[in-house]
């Protein structure tokens, strides 16, 4: 049986992302999303194997940005189309620039490039389901099951049901203490934000043109003044740099009034941290993970992972030890969120070699 021409979803994935709290494995040269992390395959390949099936999905739209377009080419051989940003303005300006690529009732997906999903068929199932919603005008996120009272993510409310298994976003949390994130999961109405959605074209673009008209004006003047080259679209930097820096979420998602939830649970992660890492990957017997040259000699709880030099810990718990040829970084599980600030640091003394 053929596909519904009117029910193939474009995924659009955003290819920006730094990665700064994995430093120093996590570079500029060599972001998160180009990194197999998990040892299945780089985030990257992982995620474009996720929406493959030809089925429901299309050639993917990647943004990304120029330091970026070899590799993406080479790891992504059935691209639609490669969107190489100016500069850097968060996800509401990558957005609106693909979206505008796209025809305007075409359904588009949007996934970050360095995600962890274990549980990629129920993920399309939830895009199955997610789609009769996107087709009468609604933007759909999706909620990712709560697993921890986790501080380090923004989380969703449901609201009344739509249909089976889609409800109303009724708010939208920026990241909790960890006694609401306690109560959020106690409750059970709430689910963490992965930053995926689901929506017609148009309905983006009137979103964008109702609440964050400066995004779409930059947008649509940068690509009225792109340079194209076969798949490859470069949009007019000085007309994208009158774009503010500012996110989906805050320019659309927490404003517009057509925002459904899908709650999923797919074993996601954004393996944003060392500390995420860890909770993912396989454990020894101690509950630690050593990738690499390296040894847990009497610990518990730790992540070991060298690209270059033996590591061992002796006598120590829930501690992080990440090692490369020229960095090495130590630091508390509990703590490791806070691996930013190095390279915040790094970039006040001058060290952009290091970055």
């Amino acid at each position: 049986m053929s596909a519904d021409p009117s029910q193939i979803v474009t995924p659009i994935i955003l290819c920006g992302g730094a990665g700064t709290r994995l430093w120093p494995l996590s570079r500029k040269a060599r972001p998160k999303q180009m990194l197999d992390l998990t040892g299945g395959g780089t985030m990257l390949a992982l995620t474009a194997e996720r929406v493959a099936d030809p089925g429901l999905f299309a050639a993917p739209i990647v943004v990304a940005g120029e330091t970026q377009a070899a590799a993406i080419e080479a790891a992504l051989p059935h691209l639609g189309a490669l969107i190489l940003e100016p500069a850097g303005r968060n996800t509401a300006p990558a957005i609106a620039l693909a979206t505008l690529e796209a025809g305007e009732d075409d359904l588009l997906l949007v996934l970050p490039s360095d995600q962890l999903v274990r549980d990629p068929a129920g993920f399309r199932e939830a895009v199955r389901r997610a789609l009769p919603a996107a087709l009468d005008g609604w933007i759909v996120t999706f909620g990712m099951k709560a697993e921890r009272p986790e501080t380090g993510y923004g989380y969703i409310e449901r609201g009344e049901a739509l249909a089976e298994g889609v409800h109303v976003a009724a708010r939208f949390v920026e990241k909790p203490d960890a006694a609401t994130a306690e109560a959020y999961l106690a409750g059970g109405r709430h689910d963490w934000n992965g930053g995926i959605f689901l929506f017609r074209a148009r309905t983006m673009i009137e979103a964008l043109r109702e609440f964050a008209p400066e995004v779409l004006a930059a947008a649509e003047a940068a690509m009225a003044a792109a340079r194209r080259s076969g798949l490859i679209i470069r949009p007019g930097g000085d007309a994208f740099a009158a774009a503010p820096s500012v996110s989906i979420d805050y320019a659309v998602m927490e404003k517009a009034g057509k925002v459904a939830v899908v709650p999923t649970q797919v074993g996601w992660s954004d393996i944003g941290s060392w500390e995420a890492l860890h909770i993912v990957a396989d454990k020894d017997g101690d509950d630690n993970v050593v990738v690499g040259p390296g040894m847990a000699l009497n610990s518990k709880g730790c992540l070991i992972r060298s690209d270059g030099p033996m590591v061992a810990v002796i006598g120590v718990e829930d501690l992080v030890v990440v090692a490369t040829g020229d960095a090495v970084v130590v630091v508390p599980r509990s703590r490791s969120q806070e691996v930013k600030d190095v390279v915040e640091a790094l970039k006040l003394k001058g060290l952009e070699d290091l970055l």
